[in-house]
């Protein structure tokens, strides 16, 4: 078997442990105008980055980024004229951070750099700083905005979206609430594992994954346990970003397919989402994946030799006991919104086809009614 050629996008510089967030304001020092995009949370957050200049806050991005929040983004960023903007938050605020860096003194539009590789160019700096770990935002060089009016997500990814600076500082996440930390942490998990057992899957990649998964078992119980581990925090902030590496070249697969309509129509947390979903898709790829998978299960401490109705239970147990709520109808789906759920997930190509086998409507159905 030929392995396909792939490329992989950093950021140029990475900043990694306690107190690297008060990095950016000295790295950034020149920037006469700065633009930070955040939540009302993270926004708490911003004199620790240190920062001279004019600064403007843009703090009102949601769970999930619409056109609209995007817009208001970029509002305000044709007002302030930034030379720097710093992302400082969870993946939706990096993400909308990214398309505000290319898009604000552009000509492009949302509609003109959707898909691969649009994206005409970059005249700003972009700083992220996570404040999660889960999404790799940081890492990566794509960007999910949803549409409300359509029911789904736009995808933009382009090598003009990659950070010139990335921040992993664990203290900006000891105040993440337990039940976040465990539904981002297993998001992490989920796109290392969704790369890895992945049609699309390179041996270089595969080693980024597997850091991945395995600090995601050493670390996740802990960092719910004790919000401030700083091992532990440090560890989940390590896998989000590995995890973040992932997406570029390979992506995830059946998972987050499956996982997106629990955003888009039911409001589920991305994390929350990808966390009810991943037992069931683990258990499901493991008949073409039996090797890799078990490489999972025993990273996960789930146990070895398991197959079929086991390794669902054990990695639905895994979930359950970082506190996660496991059923579908318990965060509001109704029995008869799976079918419209199954066709939009199916119907989402671009990471169904990079599944390691083939799954039907009728598969994608089964998996919500498991779930369920």
């Amino acid at each position: 078997m030929t392995i396909a050629p792939i490329t992989l996008y950093q950021p140029r510089r990475l900043a990694v442990g306690v107190g690297t967030v008060g990095e950016v304001g000295a790295w950034g020092a020149d920037a006469s105008s700065i633009l930070v995009i955040a939540t009302p949370v993270t926004a708490g957050f911003a004199e620790r980055l240190k920062l001279s200049g004019r600064v403007t806050v843009f703090d009102a991005i949601p769970g999930e980024p619409d056109i609209a929040t995007l817009d208001a983004a970029l509002d305000t960023a044709r007002r302030s004229k930034p030379d720097l903007v710093v992302g400082l938050g969870g993946g939706s605020v990096l993400d909308v951070a990214k398309l505000v860096a290319v898009l604000w003194d552009s000509e492009q539009t949302l509609a003109d750099v959707a898909g691969p590789h649009r994206v005409a160019g970059r005249r700003t700096r972009l700083a992220q700083v996570a404040t999660t770990a889960g999404t790799g935002s940081e890492a990566g060089i794509r960007s999910l905005i949803t549409d409300p009016e359509k029911g789904n997500k736009i995808a933009v990814e382009s090598p003009h979206m990659v950070a010139d600076f990335a921040v992993l500082d664990p203290e900006l996440t000891y105040s993440v609430p337990p039940a976040v930390t465990a539904a981002t942490g297993v998001d992490a998990m989920a796109h290392c594992v969704e790369a890895f057992t992945n049609r699309r899957a390179h041996p270089m990649i595969d080693g980024f994954a597997r850091m991945g998964f395995r600090l995601v078992g050493k670390h996740l119980a802990r960092a719910v346990k004790d919000g401030a581990d700083t091992e532990a925090r440090e560890g989940l902030m390590l896998a989000s970003y590995y995890g973040g590496i992932c997406l570029g070249p390979v992506n995830t697969a059946a998972g987050h397919a499956i996982a997106y309509p629990l955003g888009t129509r039911l409001r589920l947390p991305h994390g929350l989402a990808n966390a009810v979903i991943f037992p069931h898709v683990l258990a499901f790829n493991q008949q073409v994946a039996a090797h890799k998978t078990e490489e999972v299960a025993e990273a996960l401490g789930l146990g070895r030799n398991l197959s079929g109705e086991a390794l669902l239970d054990a990695a639905c147990g895994f979930c359950r006991d970082l506190g996660i709520e496991m059923s579908l109808a318990a965060h509001g789906a109704k029995a008869d919104d799976l079918v419209l759920y199954a066709s939009e997930a199916h119907a989402n190509r671009r990471l169904m086809d990079n599944n390691p086998i083939e799954m039907s409507v009728e598969d994608v159905l089964g998996i919500y009614r498991a779930a369920f």
